[in-house]
């Protein structure tokens, strides 16, 4: 009964198709919306729309800047936690703080609109690509995504140790591979050249078409990064290994239990959380994720699986 506008990049725009009553406004920050005479043209864009109530799901500059521009509307913003979320790194509260979906949830409730995370209803699995190979499709075996990389490398679980687990998974599943860049495209080459069973996906397809194929595998591997997330969202069961990151941050994926998290020893690593975002690493803390073992990872995905 609520007609929603998503302010977002265009590339992001495939993630809320489907979706009833929702519609996708696109910003451009390199050029038409640049800058504050940039937001300026945007909140008068947004006037047109005949919208009555602004939920900020991210409160930073820019939508801070709208917001101002914005004077009259009903604008409710996220509480990013940023006191808890230093208190966790420093060590002086070692507490699972709320996550960040509740804290979405908690924008919309400020404006009227209670939202109850506990039942969620997932779309349907998307089609699959024209170009995705059938056999992959009609395979009896399992159909599971790896996704080993992130933003900051204390995030990542070595590439060694990765190839060790892509490897052990192929022995039993079908094992699609993840991933941006050109550096992270070779690695992911050489694990698909050297391995049966094993496919990249990098570079091959729209973003689009990549998340068609997510919304149809049983099970994700991921970092604390952004491919675990698409997959949550899909109701796609995700297994996240984590380096000097900590689920107590909030940053889990949704839905997903406790069961399904990957944690080094917090007793040999006791600075951990070292930071909320990966961007923080002491010494000794390089690998902090190459300390979970191959056989655990593979462990974890058979139990969940079978």
């Amino acid at each position: 009964s609520v007609k929603l506008t998503i302010l977002t990049r265009p590339f992001f725009a495939p993630l809320f198709n489907g979706l009833p009553n929702v519609s996708v406004c696109n910003i451009d920050l390199k050029k038409k919306h640049k800058g504050f005479f940039g937001l300026y043209k945007l909140s008068n864009e947004l006037k047109t729309l005949g919208i009555t109530e602004v939920a900020d799901l991210h409160n930073v500059l820019r939508t801070n800047v709208l917001k101002f521009f914005l004077l009259g509307q009903t604008f409710k913003q996220i509480n990013k936690g940023r006191k808890e979320k230093k208190a966790l790194v420093l060590g002086q509260e070692f507490r699972p703080l709320k996550t960040s979906h509740q804290r979405y949830a908690d924008v919309f409730k400020q404006l009227g609109y209670t939202l109850d995370l506990q039942c969620p209803d997932f779309p349907k699995p998307l089609n699959f690509p024209a170009s995705f190979p059938l056999e992959l499709i009609e395979s009896s075996k399992h159909l599971i995504g790896i996704a080993p990389f992130a933003q900051y490398k204390s995030k990542m679980y070595p590439l060694d140790k990765m190839a060790e687990v892509i490897k052990l998974l192929s022995q039993d599943y079908n094992v699609l591979l993840f991933g941006g860049g050109d550096k992270e495209k070779e690695h992911l080459n050489i694990f698909e050249i050297e391995n049966i069973n094993v496919y990249n996906m990098a570079g091959k397809l729209s973003f689009e078409d990549e998340l068609a194929i997510i919304s149809n595998l049983k099970l994700m591997v991921s970092m604390d990064s952004g491919n675990g997330h698409l997959a949550a969202m899909f109701g796609v069961k995700v297994i996240t290994i984590w380096g000097n990151t900590h689920p107590y941050a909030g940053f889990v994926p949704f839905n997903q239990p406790t069961a399904h998290q990957l944690l080094p020893n917090r007793k040999a690593f006791p600075l951990l959380p070292t930071s909320i975002y990966g961007n923080k690493t002491p010494k000794n803390y390089k690998r902090v994720a190459g300390t979970i073992s191959p056989i655990a990872v593979k462990t974890l995905v058979n139990q969940i699986l079978k």
